[in-house]
């Protein structure tokens, strides 16, 4: 039980700073490109309270990590936070925004993930032996690369989704677009036969590849 609750304590943190930055920042990207949507609705913030969703931000990544705590594996990160609306055709070039748009959450899960680094750096350089801070540290490394890679998959609805979508012609996106509506089924699919590993894999060699510039 104290191993659930310190990896619960150990996480937390991370996890609501992750989801907090990563839908602040599709909103304010949003508006820098013309579309106050979300700045209006207040989503343009740093509160975690605008962003949480108590299942997809708490309940669903809680269980997902117990589980793999008490199966003795690493398993996946899952889980969301509540959209932040973004009116797509009050942007001012729609298609070509988007792709800015989209990878803003991204980025910032990128940047989270670099600021936990350096923070390991700070931790190792100061000679401190209190190991729930380091520990804390690795899991917003972890936790923001895994959204990092989760939301880059070229599936609709996800961001990676909407930079496929904003790079291809028009007709090709349009085709590509029928697909957001089965686009969560499909992730689960991934996800429940285990699949989704394959192509989070080379996402994620990629974040640690630049988060190992760092250390």
């Amino acid at each position: 039980m104290n191993q659930i609750i310190q990896t619960i304590a150990v996480y937390a943190l991370p996890l609501i700073f992750a989801i907090t930055l990563h839908e602040a920042a599709h909103g304010y990207v949003a508006r820098l490109f013309g579309d106050p949507t979300a700045y209006q609705a207040g989503r343009v913030s740093l509160n975690p309270a605008r962003h949480i969703d108590p299942v997809g931000t708490l309940l669903v990544p809680l269980v997902m990590l117990l589980g793999a705590k008490l199966l003795g594996g690493t398993g996946v990160l899952f889980g969301w936070a509540k959209p932040v609306p973004v009116d797509f055709g009050r942007l001012r070039r729609p298609k070509k925004d988007m792709l800015w748009v989209a990878l803003a959450g991204p980025a910032a899960n990128l940047a989270m993930a670099l600021a936990w680094t350096l923070l390991l750096r700070v931790y190792a350089g100061s000679g401190m032996h209190e190991y729930f801070w380091f520990d804390m540290a690795v899991a917003g490394v972890n936790v923001n690369l895994v959204l990092m890679a989760m939301n880059l998959l070229p599936i609709l609805p996800l961001d990676g989704g909407r930079i496929v979508f904003s790079l291809l012609p028009n007709r090709a996106a349009w085709h590509y677009a029928r697909i957001e509506p089965y686009g969560m089924m499909i992730v689960l699919l991934l996800l429940v036969t285990g699949a989704l590993g394959l192509f989070l894999g080379p996402l994620l060699v990629f974040g640690r590849m630049v988060v190992s510039w760092f250390l």
